[in-house]
């Protein structure tokens, strides 16, 4: 019953495959007959190859143009030889060509740390000098007042300023000191608020720079203060004093009237005078 089962379970072969089948047993039949096979060598290490540079150092000569050949009756063209540049001067001209570049706007300003004190003394002296030429003596310069103080100062009106109070101080019999502090107190707060005057009226100008040039303003009643110092005489401070105020208010006048509007001028006038006649009637009265 069981043998029955078992052959109707099993589904014979195609005579196809069955010849496949008895071909591969026939072959590893001759193969285990044969021994075993024999290895073939390992085939030699081919040799590397040789890389080819990214950057090669050499040219293709097939890319490089030939130059022509030269004659020999052609001779080449000589070379005219570049004359070296003069050497600079090391003098005192060099120097001064150097602080005048500095002071132009060129090159680096010179170094006034490590300078000797006579040197800054002398330099601030002969501002002082050209400060008090373009302010109060005639020049071309007094048209454009920007370029008169171009290079303005603060070290000219203070010494004007305090040399005109100890001259008012020498001259009182009595309460110097109170003198000096008065005619300094009226000289420097005037100086402000002329300024002020000035800025609040529309005038384009710097308020340090406009201290400068009251400042120096100050310079004809200081020699009128040491003349009426000299020689006590009333009719002779009157004169002294009278020219010595022109002279003043004419110096002041170009540049305080040129920083404001012309209808505005005798608005920023008016003050500035009234200041240097006050002045001028101090000197007249110490006594």
């Amino acid at each position: 019953m069981s043998n029955a089962h078992h052959h109707s379970d099993t589904v014979p072969l195609h005579a196809s495959s069955q010849s496949d089948i008895d071909e591969i047993e026939d072959l590893i039949f001759a193969s285990v007959q044969a021994g075993p096979a024999t290895v073939r060598p390992a085939p030699p290490v081919s040799p590397p190859r040789a890389q080819i540079p990214a950057f090669p150092s050499t040219f293709s000569p097939s890319y490089i143009p030939t130059p022509p050949p030269i004659a020999s009756s052609q001779k080449p063209m000589p070379v005219p030889a570049v004359p070296p540049p003069p050497p600079l001067p090391v003098s005192s001209a060099g120097s001064g060509i150097q602080n005048d570049i500095s002071a132009g706007g060129f090159g680096s300003a010179p170094n006034t740390l490590t300078e000797p004190v006579w040197d800054t003394v002398k330099r601030d002296l002969l501002r002082i000098v050209s400060n008090l030429k373009l302010v109060v003596f005639p020049n071309p310069f007094r048209d454009d007042p920007g370029k008169a103080l171009r290079d303005w100062d603060l070290w000219g009106p203070f010494f004007f300023i305090v040399f005109l109070g100890l001259v008012l101080s020498w001259s009182a019999s009595v309460k110097k000191s109170e003198v000096f502090a008065v005619a300094f107190a009226v000289l420097a707060a005037g100086a402000v608020i002329l300024t002020l005057n000035v800025l609040l009226l529309g005038g384009h100008i710097i308020f340090f720079q406009s201290l400068s040039l009251l400042g120096y303003c100050l310079f004809p009643l200081d020699v009128g203060a040491l003349i009426c110092l000299m020689k006590d005489n009333v009719v002779l401070k009157v004169i002294v004093v009278s020219v010595t105020l022109a002279w003043s208010s004419w110096a002041a006048y170009p540049f305080m009237s040129s920083a404001v509007n012309p209808r505005r001028k005798a608005l920023a006038l008016y003050p500035l005078f009234l200041m240097y006649v006050s002045v001028g009637f101090l000197i007249i009265a110490i006594d």
